[in-house]
């Protein structure tokens, strides 16, 4: 069952500090043949991701070591180091924190969600100075016939109440990362929306396709694409298109927009009835309300090649442009990779230029923001190539 959406207001959008843009130098020299876009691209990247670093997932029925670590952040911004592409910032060298901001991240998740994450590690440790040692990981959550309406005192059932997986550790940093990861993804679509950006990467974690309005899950806390996509409708972009490439379905995001005809969704992933996040991905899922025929979710078997990947990408850009939108946000997970270990899609590298270049015939003002990609030695590789290939 779908979440209840919220309206957003319209409101305030943020300085984004066009003229210190500007200032901004490229990652290093760029090799020879890299177009003048793509070396002048802006990539927002978050200083404070590595505060992030669970110890320990559920996954497959066990504790193991966490796939979402900080070294994939870490090999993306090499790769762009090494190619000379694109002008790094982090968000404070764009624009203070202001209201504005946290006013924002209040419309697209609710308060009381907010207070939660930002409160939670300081009362985890303070039930036993010991969990100081350890991560924070849920074990009870209200599923049909017990009531989500009323806000435990127990910490535990606080935990499940705004999660919906064991998957997600919350860590001493988690909401410091997951904080400026959201400004980046803000500061990105402003930049871009403002006019002097063609393009834009928020290069954040932990990632942010799977949180909705009031749980987390996924690996993700805050939805980074969701605030991007409000960012640029508040900035005056009247329809704006989410398209999520990532191999996982971004349910946070379909949730947060599933009954809104402003913001299209549309996403390509495994089959929710084989993969997670299992409960939300179908394809008769069109939206619902006012919604209703602007969702889009192509669901494709573990084991699918790029040419019929490529194909479903085509069905979504098709799709987007019939909405007529005014500007994009790419959901830029790259899981979809033949390597990865905990996905089944069967991408090689060279396919995510190809996959640049699709997206780059919409010819719309795009944001991206990173998601998922577990193959860590090669999720800097795969990242840029869309990017390279995207500026081509």
């Amino acid at each position: 069952m779908q979440r209840a959406v919220r309206a957003f207001d319209g409101g305030k959008r943020c300085e984004h500090g066009a003229a210190r843009l500007a200032q901004m130098p490229a990652a290093t020299t760029p090799r020879p043949g890299v177009a003048q876009n793509l070396r002048d691209m802006l990539i927002v990247h978050n200083p404070d991701h590595a505060g992030h670093a669970g110890r320990q997932e559920m996954f497959r029925g066990r504790l193991v070591p966490c796939h979402e670590v900080p070294q994939r952040l870490d090999h993306v911004l090499t790769e762009l180091r090494e190619r000379g592409l694109g002008r790094l910032a982090t968000p404070a060298d764009i624009a203070p924190a202001d209201a504005a901001f946290e006013a924002l991240l209040a419309r697209v998740h609710t308060p009381p969600y907010l207070r939660f994450l930002q409160g939670a590690w300081d009362e985890w440790v303070g039930l036993d100075p010991a969990h100081a040692a350890l991560d924070a990981l849920p074990s009870v959550w209200p599923v049909r016939g017990l009531r989500a309406d009323v806000e435990p005192i127990n910490f535990a059932a606080r935990l499940g109440l705004y999660s919906f997986d064991a998957g997600t550790p919350l860590t001493a940093g988690s909401w410091a990362a997951a904080h400026a990861g959201a400004r980046c993804a803000v500061l990105a679509a402003q930049a871009v929306a403002g006019g002097g950006e063609r393009s834009a990467f928020a290069l954040t974690r932990p990632p942010g396709h799977h949180a909705g309005a009031d749980c987390f899950g996924g690996y993700c806390f805050l939805n980074n694409a969701a605030l991007a996509a409000q960012a640029l409708r508040d900035a005056g972009h009247a329809r704006v298109a989410v398209l999520d490439v990532d191999y996982h379905h971004g349910n946070g995001t379909q949730s947060l927009f599933y009954e809104r005809a402003d913001v299209f969704f549309a996403s390509l992933h495994g089959d929710p009835r084989t993969e997670y996040p299992f409960f939300l991905g179908h394809a008769d899922e069109r939206g619902a309300g006012a919604g209703a025929g602007f969702n889009l979710n192509l669901p494709l078997p573990r084991g699918t090649g790029f040419a019929a990947w490529r194909a479903a990408l085509g069905q979504a850009l098709e799709a987007i442009a019939g909405f007529g939108a005014g500007a994009l946000v790419v959901s830029l997970g790259v899981d979809t990779f033949e390597g990865d270990p905990i996905s089944g899609f069967r991408l090689a590298s060279p396919d995510y230029l190809a996959v640049g270049r699709a997206l780059a015939e919409l010819a719309l003002p795009t944001v991206f923001v990173f998601e998922g990609g577990y193959a860590v030695a090669e999720v800097g590789v795969n990242t840029v190539n869309v990017l390279e290939g995207f500026g081509a």
